[in-house]
């Protein structure tokens, strides 16, 4: 009687999970034709299915979640160091002014144009420094950014989601964002209880930095 029984509640499960298959399949059918057609003949009934499938228990809902989380901390890290950067830069230039201004008031009006000359060739100098260390943060950042890509990507071909593998072919790029997005979507349409949102790193582009009423960089 128990191994009747037993039978019966995994009949049971295995409708139950047939069927969320199929609502979680349908839906993203849907969503898919939100996205430009491009992406739409990419994402056949097979990937879709595939997919349905990856998500069918919620733990991928709390994969991505993690990993957006993990996203968004390593960018407001990245960020906070260009600030500082920036800030650095700034006091240097300021300083630089100061002690030049100084060294002209001192200056005996007939070697002005001698010292005039030094202080401009120590300021090109100062500011090609500038430039090399801000050419040196944003491959830093880019570099940084891009591992945490490919992590997510592996995290994600290793929890069997369709589509994710590690690459750096754009368009491929933009269709593991795609999907993403159509996960994105499924759980604020109530696909999935609870409140979450994902997404995946892009192309990374120094932020516009913001200021306070003194002037001051604020972080983000």
């Amino acid at each position: 009687m128990e191994r009747y029984a037993g039978a019966l509640e995994e009949v049971a499960d295995g409708a139950r999970q047939q069927e969320r298959h199929y609502q979680l399949l349908s839906a993203l059918q849907s969503l898919v034709k939100e996205l430009p057609s491009s992406f739409q003949q990419r994402l056949s009934y097979t990937t879709l299915s595939d997919l349905a499938l990856a998500l069918l228990d919620g733990t991928v809902f709390e994969i991505v979640q993690g990993l957006l989380e993990i996203q968004h901390l390593t960018e407001k890290s990245l960020y906070n160091q260009r600030l500082r950067l920036q800030n650095e830069h700034r006091v240097l230039r300021q300083a630089l002014r100061q002690k030049h201004q100084e060294a002209q008031q001192a200056c005996r009006p007939h070697n002005l144009p001698v010292l005039q000359a030094a202080q401009q060739q120590e300021l090109q100098a100062v500011e090609h420094r500038i430039r090399e260390e801000q050419r040196a943060m944003d491959r830093k950042i880019v570099l940084e950014l891009d591992r945490k890509v490919a992590d997510q990507q592996s995290t994600l071909e290793k929890a069997g989601v369709a589509g994710f593998y590690v690459t750096t072919n754009p368009q491929e790029l933009m269709l593991q964002m795609n999907l993403l997005e159509l996960i994105r979507k499924l759980q604020q349409r109530g696909c999935r209880a609870g409140k979450s949102a994902l997404g995946l790193g892009g192309p990374w582009q120094p932020p516009a930095a913001q200021y306070d009423q003194k002037g001051s960089p604020v972080p983000p």
